[in-house]
């Protein structure tokens, strides 16, 4: 995973940037074009075995074990890549249990810098909703989800803070502040984790996460 980004970079761009130079600056057109390679690969990856399995039904019926066998592994190879997406939204472990107070404070910080609907999907979920350029962001203390446009389609970043040891609040913020410095920065420093269809994550999200994913989800096809 990444490191998380860091605020005050001349231009609004994110220092962190510079040590991924290689990588193309995340846009709608890169957007766009990770959204048809991740689609390419599910279809690469599922379609011989629906041929394998329609191939030996065909011409030997008793092949029916091998052919489940074959369809259970083209229903199974999406669902492993959505649970990857999902496990961004999954909260980093920490070695020791912060005390209350720097994590009441934390979450006061937050509630600074974010509206009341966000402060109430928060309290319910754990995760912070953020309009942004490219989309509708759902922003967790390791990692953040962008629901495009429409809300049919969700881009899963794998990012995070250096200290273990933070607060909750304050892993959001960290993150929240760098996404509003430089979005498509954030984007091009964070690991994409799966690009695809926002159903698949959805089923392999914790409950609180499927409801903060629905909302964002409202909020796309509004956008």
């Amino acid at each position: 995973m990444a490191a998380a980004p860091t605020r005050g970079a001349p231009g609004h761009l994110l220092p962190e940037a510079d040590a991924v130079a290689w990588r193309r600056r995340v846009d709608e057109g890169e957007l766009r074009q990770a959204e048809w390679l991740w689609g390419l690969t599910m279809v690469a990856h599922v379609v011989p075995f629906l041929v394998v399995a329609v191939v030996l039904m065909a011409f030997e019926p008793l092949a029916l074990p091998v052919s489940l066998v074959a369809l259970a592994h083209a229903w199974i190879i999406p669902e492993l890549y959505a649970q990857r997406g999902a496990n961004v939204m999954r909260p980093p472990r920490r070695r020791t249990q912060a005390p209350a107070e720097p994590e009441r404070v934390a979450l006061g910080l937050l509630g600074d810098l974010v509206g009341h609907d966000a402060r109430e999907l928060h309290a319910r979920t754990g995760l912070v909703v953020e309009h942004g350029r490219l989309g509708v962001w759902l922003v967790g203390q390791a990692g953040a989800l962008l629901v495009r446009a429409g809300g049919r389609r969700v881009h899963c970043w794998c990012v995070r803070v250096d200290d273990p040891d933070l607060p909750a609040g304050d892993r959001i913020a960290h993150l929240l502040l760098a996404l509003r410095l430089d979005e498509q920065g954030f984007a091009t420093v964070a690991n994409r984790a799966f690009a695809g269809a926002r159903w698949r994550v959805r089923r392999r999200l914790d409950p609180s996460a499927r409801l903060a994913l629905d909302h964002a989800g409202r909020l796309a096809r509004g956008a």
